[in-house]
């Protein structure tokens, strides 16, 4: 029986101090060339962030690589698995940060949050006394989040040491649980609150999709769907793919509902793009769809 290949999807990050970060750019960018890895990872002077993705026998090479580093000895990772290649080429960028919150003094190598793992997780945020907060984008939010979680109503990360100095105070505030959708942006955003004198942080450790990876839907306290940096686009419990779709013209994500909206036209707009859609920016969408189907079509 033929078997379809398995493409192996690998997330990994780490806060380390990497003074040599622009030196290690080069070697590891041609180490996964020579892989046919594809994908895109982040080197900054406050550590490396990416996914990657590739054969079984690829991604195990790569990660025996950057773990030659004894900085990196302790990497870890999680990965997923699709049929269909993610990601065109390979990049390997530097940054001034690997997650971007706009504070470089900020530093999770000098002081983090309190780790809670998925199966203390529902504890925790059940307690009247957390303040339980998503650090994700607000459309990240809108597609689901966990029970009793405020939403910073930020469109990317850099707004939200805005939020908590103008929404949260540490005299009321006593304890925060943060979490987010792999586990990175907790890192900056716990380390901030302690900087800014909060008392006690946690953060879900590994992020909602370890959480729906390891906690039954049955017990569980999220709701909706996890959105996701990949050509899943969202997933459920069980990490299994999700309902949405992504906006052809805005890239928004879009559900089910969505297109039934009067301002939903299949390649052309959603209710999210629809009022911004000048008649010049809708003829020239119209034109990339109808190009888009044929190239479908010829394939």
């Amino acid at each position: 029986m033929h078997q379809k290949k398995i493409v192996v999807v690998a997330a990994l990050y780490k806060f380390i101090s990497l003074p040599d970060f622009a030196e290690i750019q080069e070697p590891l960018l041609s180490f996964c060339q020579e892989q046919g890895i594809k994908g895109t990872i982040l080197l900054a002077p406050e550590g490396i962030n990416g996914t990657i993705a590739g054969s079984r026998q690829a991604i195990d090479a790569v990660l025996n690589f950057l773990r030659g580093d004894t900085r990196f000895t302790d990497l870890e990772h999680k990965e997923s698995y699709t049929e269909t290649p993610p990601f065109e080429r390979m990049k390997v960028r530097l940054k001034p940060e690997i997650v971007t919150l706009g504070i470089p003094e900020i530093d999770p190598n000098e002081k983090v949050g309190i780790y809670v793992s998925p199966q203390e997780w529902n504890d925790l945020i059940s307690d009247p006394e957390v303040t339980v907060i998503d650090t994700r984008n607000d459309y990240e939010v809108s597609m689901g989040t966990f029970k009793r979680a405020e939403n910073p109503q930020t469109q990317i990360f850099r707004e939200f040491p805005e939020y908590v100095n103008e929404q949260l105070d540490p005299s009321k505030h006593k304890q925060v649980a943060l979490f987010c959708t792999g586990g990175i942006r907790c890192e900056k955003a716990s380390s901030y609150l302690l900087s800014q004198g909060f008392e006690r942080v946690y953060h879900l450790k590994g992020g909602i999709l370890k959480y729906l990876e390891e906690i039954p839907a049955e017990e569980s306290l999220w709701e909706g769907e996890c959105f996701v940096f990949d050509e899943r686009i969202a997933v459920r419990h069980g990490l299994e793919e999700g309902s949405y779709e992504l906006c052809f013209c805005c890239g928004h994500p879009i559900a089910e509902e969505d297109k039934t909206s009067s301002k939903y036209e299949e390649g052309i707009s959603c209710p999210h793009c629809f009022d911004s859609l000048t008649e010049d920016k809708r003829t020239r969408q119209q034109q990339k769809w109808k190009q888009h189907s044929q190239h479908i079509m010829s394939d």
